[in-house]
């Protein structure tokens, strides 16, 4: 029987935590084994920025293990029921910058989030949630076989899959499960273009007023579309539980999912300025999706990916 998200979710200052999917993982390949490199132990404790690095083998490997027949798998394998009122498919121009982030959880289980490519200095950059990357108050607990694919849509990967090189996260969130946002690295292409390069990215700003109108957007394991198609929400912001909050009913698989601000959902046009990323959800049956609001933590773990 397939593992779906639901005995994943763990409870915290009222709301569920882990909106990415867990399904079964199939026989023909076994997990990619995580080479966790981190800073020592007396830098690590002064540095803010827990950082979890992969070999080039692993990124090899990786890139290897997400065949599409594996894709295809995982989405089936998780049904969380009927898409919610509030999240409708995404129709606008397609979003080159958000795609489907699939790695191996601590568990051992495929999964997916959604994830963002975003602007950056060395154009490598992708925003997601920490819990994409690691249990929180679980230093060991780290996934695996991460990769992104930029415009995934119904079997498509119109721009490739690109291997995750590093990813860094709050050392809060790996310690104490406090600031659920995430950013990775990626390589380059099979023809050695950088992402952005391939795809663009999207502004991000930190320190943003809450209040504001904005699209949040994933790829839910919801029926009909299971992780096949883009779906988004769009609410005004509101201060909640220390966190930003906005009306939507996305959930597993959404995780990581972009908050943008300065965008039109229904043609795709603006800037779309990314200020939050789908973190947590108020129940099981969904009728709110919060996010962080990014501040000094988050630019710090941004400014550690984009200067890697």
């Amino acid at each position: 029987m397939p593992e779906t998200s639901t005995s994943l979710f763990r409870r915290l200052h009222g709301r569920v935590m882990g909106l990415a999917v867990a399904g079964t993982a199939l026989a023909l390949l076994a997990p990619v084994p995580a080479s966790a490199v981190t800073a020592q132990a007396g830098a690590a404790a002064a540095d803010p920025v827990s950082v979890l690095k992969f070999t080039a083998k692993e990124r090899r490997e990786a890139l290897a293990y997400w065949t599409a027949a594996r894709i295809k798998a995982v989405g089936k394998s998780v049904d969380l029921g009927p898409t919610g009122p509030k999240a409708k498919p995404y129709k606008g121009a397609t979003l080159k910058t958000v795609g489907r982030l699939f790695f191996v959880n601590a568990r051992g289980a495929d999964t997916w989030c959604t994830a963002t490519a975003v602007k950056s200095a060395n154009r490598s950059a992708v925003m997601t949630a920490a819990h994409c990357v690691r249990m929180g108050s679980s230093p060991g607990n780290t996934n695996t076989a991460m990769v992104f694919v930029p415009a995934y849509h119904k079997g498509k990967q119109p721009y490739g899959a690109f291997a995750v090189r590093s990813t860094a996260t709050p050392r809060t969130w790996e310690n104490d499960s406090v600031n659920d946002m995430s950013a990775l690295v990626v390589d380059a292409d099979k023809k050695g273009r950088e992402l952005t390069d391939v795809v663009g990215g999207q502004p991000i700003s930190f320190d943003r007023a809450v209040g504001g109108t904005v699209t949040a957007l994933g790829y839910s394991a919801t029926r009909p579309q299971l992780g096949e198609e883009l779906l988004r929400c769009v609410g005004r912001t509101k201060r909640e539980h220390g966190t930003q909050m906005i009306p939507c009913d996305l959930t597993g698989g959404a995780s990581g999912g972009p908050w943008l601000a300065d965008f039109d959902a229904t043609t795709g046009k603006g800037k779309g300025v990314l200020v939050s990323v789908n973190a947590s959800l108020d129940s099981l049956e969904p009728t709110k999706m919060y996010g962080e609001v990014l501040r000094s933590t988050a630019k710090k773990v941004y400014d550690k990916a984009q200067q890697s």
